[in-house]
Order: C-alpha cells, then sequence, then structure tokens
C-alpha cells in the first residue's frame, strides 16, 4: 500500500483531522457577520485616515484568518461571536458559504491593497480600501452582503455547483 492511502486513515485514528482545522461554520449568525463587518469598517477608516500600512495589514491578516479558520481565531470574529453577538441576544441563521465567499473576496482586496502600498501605490491601496469600507458598511448597516450576492449569482450561472449550498440559490434575493 502507498503512504497516500494510510494518510487518511491516520486522520482518523488521532492525526491532526484538517477538515475542522479550516472548517468554516454554517450557518452563521447574520448579527455575528454584520458586527464584524463594523469593525471592519471602524479599522479600515483608521488605516485610512492615519495612511498606516500596518493598519491595511492588520485588515488582510484579519481577513485570511476568517475566511481560513472561521471566527475561531480572528480577534474580529472570536469579539463578534463570543461577547458582542450574545449582548445582543439576537439571532439569524444564515447559510455559511457565500459569508465564507464573501471573506474571501475581503482578503484578496485587502492584500492587494497590501501589495500596492508596499509597491508605493497608495492611492491604489486606499481605493481598494474604499471598496472595502463600500461593501462591510453595506453588511454592517444595510444587512447587505455584496459578497453573498455575487456568490448567489455565480451559483445561479454554474460557476459554483449548487451542493456547495444548496441553501443559498437565491440567497442575494433574500431579505429580512
Amino acid at each position: 500500500m502507498s503512504k497516500l492511502m494510510s494518510a487518511p486513515a491516520a486522520g482518523r485514528r488521532g492525526g491532526t483531522d484538517w477538515g475542522k482545522v479550516f472548517a468554516f461554520p454554517n450557518p452563521v449568525n447574520e448579527y455575528s457577520a454584520r458586527i464584524t463587518a463594523a469593525l471592519v469598517v471602524l479599522l479600515s477608516l483608521a488605516a485610512l485616515l492615519t495612511g498606516s500600512g500596518w493598519g491595511l495589514a492588520a485588515i488582510a491578516a484579519g481577513f485570511w484568518l476568517r475566511v481560513l479558520f472561521g471566527p475561531r481565531i480572528s480577534p474580529f470574529g472570536v469579539l463578534s461571536v463570543k461577547v458582542l453577538t450574545p449582548l445582543l441576544g439576537r439571532k439569524r441563521l444564515v447559510p455559511g458559504p457565500p459569508k465564507r465567499f464573501a471573506q474571501g473576496i475581503g482578503a484578496a482586496l485587502s492584500t492587494a491593497a497590501v501589495i500596492f502600498f508596499a509597491a508605493g501605490l497608495a492611492t491604489a491601496a486606499w481605493s481598494l480600501l474604499a471598496v472595502l469600507i463600500a461593501a462591510a458598511s453595506l453588511e454592517a448597516f444595510a444587512g447587505f452582503c455584496l459578497g453573498c450576492a455575487v456568490f448567489g449569482l455565480l451559483q445561479r450561472r454554474g460557476f459554483i455547483p449548487e451542493d456547495v449550498c444548496e441553501a443559498c440559490n437565491n440567497i442575494s434575493l433574500r431579505r429580512p
């Protein structure tokens, strides 16, 4: 037998379950997502107003932590899920895959902003950050997830298989 065939068995016998390491919650409490988005808006505005490259890096790191590991180890995710959302006492469950997709878009945009900033293209970096602020503001203050709408569109067009999120087929049309 090859070593590749024994790897999955080793994972079941006490090895690392990589599926759990990189798990993203499904469903997601929409209020937690909105609070996280509000925190992203606050940090993004602070970075924009101060011209901080470190702020851009922190924003990108937060998005990567959330897209890879869900809210478990992201400071904003933990604060939203474990502290602030319970204070609200509200819950509205929505599908997780579109939220992860939206985090991925945020990770890509914020990483590009960091790269532009490091390359001396500050105007491009701050422009991308302004797009992030707009998208996060829509989520935080209006309850409209732009990334989720794009996910729904891509799924309806067949670019994302239906089995990725069967509950998502018309997510962009759902309103509270």
